[in-house]
């Protein structure tokens, strides 16, 4: 694509649009879905600097799949339970696992979290769970992260969200304004006081639609759910991983020139909870899910102790001249989210 910009109303990851670029596993549908010959573009260096450096400085993978054939919220909740309750897009779930999510299981052990958000927290995907007051009172502003992250009071466990509808970079969101997101992120994760003892993991949910020749490998169905497809929908089941995304390890004891090749898919991030607090898998699929410390050296003198000088990201107000807002997650009617 010749400028940050991302083109409107085209690009698609929802359920049979995933399904059709998959293709049987010839990943070759991608121009012939709803996402068009857009999902052929595709970003330099320039467009993402910050991102880019990282990704050419702490270690990457090149197997990290979307934990499903499907858009931002079913992965999400991959993310967070390690099951979708069989739904398939962005709707908010009214119903809860039956093992919980991780924000219960850490609650259940007094595990100290937070969830991070910007204009809504990835929580709210079940909705129920903006009920619990011991969910709600682990809510906090993205500005506290930040304050958090360079005092080093940053709890045991943090998920961090963007503005999904300004810097998630889903189209036709400009991408420049991710760019700037995540530096700020990890800058703060960088400069705080307990770099030291920090291990950050960035991913982005879903493929956006664009073309990836890989294609997703069969994994392990989270439980006996099957997906609720309405009705024409593509068939198909939680038993194949969805396509590749971005994903990096930043860590004083992180690989330098590191590339992993095991596969990994969201409940890989579960699966690394549950390793560090030796606590219960919350379905098949984390059960089974490699907890990504391949990509780190916990036994050797770590290699970015002293945090990496980074560039700064892409000038926003200098270069914006596309949308910059798009679709992303919105509060439901009636939620009530701490200010």
């Amino acid at each position: 694509m010749p400028t940050p910009c991302q083109p409107s109303g085209t690009l698609s990851q929802s359920w049979d649009a995933s399904h059709a670029q998959y293709d049987g596993g010839t990943n070759q549908g991608f121009v012939t879905s709803k996402s068009g010959p857009a999902a052929m573009g595709y970003l330099t260096p320039a467009d993402m600097p910050f991102t880019a450096a990282l990704a050419r400085t702490f270690p990457i993978g090149d197997r990290y799949f979307c934990s499903t054939l499907a858009q931002t919220y079913p992965n999400r909740r991959f993310l967070m339970a390690g099951t979708s309750l069989g739904l398939v897009n962005d709707t908010f779930s009214l119903a809860l696992p039956p093992n919980g999510t991780i924000f219960d299981v850490l609650n259940r052990y007094g595990i100290p979290w937070k969830n991070y958000f910007s204009n809504v927290p990835s929580a709210a995907i079940f909705l129920p769970l903006l009920k619990d007051p011991k969910v709600a009172a682990n809510l906090a502003p993205f500005s506290h992260f930040l304050d958090d992250a360079r005092s080093g009071t940053l709890p045991g466990f943090s998920l961090v969200d963007p503005n999904f509808s300004q810097n998630s970079e889903e189209p036709p969101q400009d991408v420049q304004y991710g760019d700037t997101f995540l530096s700020q992120v990890v800058q703060a994760v960088l400069g705080g006081a307990a770099w030291a003892k920090t291990l950050l993991v960035w991913a982005y949910d879903e493929h956006g639609g664009y073309y990836d020749h890989v294609p997703p490998p069969r994994a392990v169905p989270p439980d006996a759910v099957a997906p609720i497809l309405p009705a024409g929908s593509a068939p198909g089941g939680f038993d194949r991983y969805g396509f590749r995304v971005p994903f990096g390890i930043v860590s004083p004891y992180a690989r330098p020139d590191y590339v992993s090749h095991v596969v990994h898919d969201h409940t890989s991030v579960l699966k690394l909870v549950e390793r560090k607090w030796n606590l219960p898998a919350l379905t098949a699929r984390d059960a089974n899910a490699d907890d990504l410390l391949d990509a780190v050296d916990l036994q050797a003198k770590p290699h970015f102790l002293v945090p990496p000088r980074l560039p700064v990201p892409a000038d926003t107000a200098a270069q914006a001249g596309c949308l910059v807002t798009g679709p992303g997650a919105i509060p439901p009617p009636g939620a009530v989210l701490p200010a």
